[in-house]
């Protein structure tokens, strides 16, 4: 079976066709920044022979474009990989949260409405998927469309860590609790851990524009920093991660508007917010190099974010075989790295700061290390592909 996956961001589109069940990728493409109609890109690969077309300046006005451009290259001229879309058996998606689904659907009315009722803990997310889905129905009114939340790995978290010391009834009438987030990446790291070393006790570091750190026992997840919204946990590049919620009264009581705090916390916060340079952490650690010291205050809030959340799931698990580094930050920055293991070291975690600085995939410890520390590229792309590939209803 083919297998087509699709990321929807809130201006971008990404796209990995496969052979399933052998897991062979046929083709990948992104289109940024959806919605331009001067400045977007396009790529295109075929993964068969590596050729690729990448396109500059041009308008994706639409997710609907982005969509046919795609379908363009994939079906038609040199890069083709298939004579028809038709032949995709299955379309697999890297959705986010839908009201009463929390893990694997096939994506008709009650799941998109759940998806409609959830907008409020991730506008952002699920508007964009919503809206993109709904032209995929258009393009492939046939072929089942499967949504892969990003809440299913942590389906297994105790109900004990699950739930916030609010009035119970809270938990029973509106389903607040602790849903966890990036399932897709974690879940991915728990079957690839094992190619590194033993990962019985394993925690997972998913590092980018969006960032958690998710405890996984024997291959499940068993805790994770992501709260009931997208908003919390480890501080992002620009949404603040944990806070105090009697922070929105204070602030209105000072005379700001409920959208002023809302988009502080969620637009101007994390990298961004105490920085004041950028949310990316490459510009940063630029600015900190040359003597910022707003951006030197910004790592270290954000290393300690993440240590104080790998303390908390080394004692829940009872120790740790193995600390993973994954996504944009977590693969490609080695200070970061170097700066959490260091205040790790009393766990047993020993970085050879050589491999640490060459490597974006395998072990960075030292061959003495008590535990094992790995870098692993995410690719949540093939985690929905297994999903969508196995769902049975």
């Amino acid at each position: 079976m083919k297998v087509l996956v699709s990321n929807v961001g809130s201006t971008s589109l990404k796209f990995k066709l496969y052979e399933m069940p052998q897991e062979l990728l046929l083709c990948e493409s992104r289109v940024e920044r959806v919605g331009d109609t001067q400045n977007a890109i396009f790529e295109y690969t075929r993964s068969t022979d590596g050729k690729q077309v990448r396109k500059e300046h041009i308008a994706i006005p639409s997710y609907t474009a982005g969509i046919e451009l795609f379908l363009q290259y994939l079906t038609e001229g040199g890069l083709a990989v298939l004579a028809s879309k038709d032949e995709i058996g299955r379309i697999g998606f890297k959705t986010v949260l839908s009201k009463g689904h929390y893990g694997v659907h096939l994506l008709d009315g009650d799941t998109m409405k759940g998806m409609q009722d959830s907008l409020f803990v991730a506008p952002v997310h699920n508007a964009a998927y919503l809206e993109a889905i709904s032209q995929f129905d258009v393009l492939f009114p046939d072929t089942p469309k499967i949504g892969v939340f990003e809440t299913a790995f942590h389906i297994s978290i105790p109900i004990e860590r699950k739930l916030y010391a609010i009035p119970y009834a809270w938990y029973e009438k509106y389903g607040i609790m602790r849903m966890g987030y990036h399932g897709a990446s974690h879940s991915y790291i728990a079957k690839q851990a094992a190619l590194y070393g033993k990962s019985e006790k394993l925690i997972s570091c998913h590092l980018g524009g969006s960032c958690s750190v998710c405890a996984i026992e024997n291959g499940k997840s068993v805790d994770t920093s992501f709260g009931y919204s997208l908003q919390t946990g480890v501080m992002h590049a620009n949404r603040c991660g944990d806070t105090d919620a009697y922070l929105i009264p204070f602030l209105e009581a000072q005379g700001l508007s409920r959208d002023e705090i809302l988009e502080g916390l969620s637009k101007k916060g994390g990298l961004l917010g105490i920085s004041g340079v950028s949310n990316d952490m490459r510009m940063v650690e630029e600015a900190a190099e040359n003597g910022n010291g707003r951006a030197a205050l910004a790592i270290r809030c954000f290393v300690n974010n993440i240590v104080k959340f790998i303390g908390a799931f080394y004692a829940e698990l009872g120790g740790l075989d193995q600390l993973v580094f994954t996504g944009g930050i977590g693969e490609n920055d080695s200070r970061i790295r170097s700066e959490v293991c260091e205040k790790l070291r009393h766990m047993g975690i020993d970085l050879d700061e050589a491999r640490n600085a060459q490597s974006r995939c395998g072990v960075i410890s030292t061959g003495s290390s008590p535990v094992t520390v790995s870098v692993i590229p995410a690719n949540e792309e093939l985690g929905v592909a297994r999903e969508t590939y196995g769902y049975r209803n």
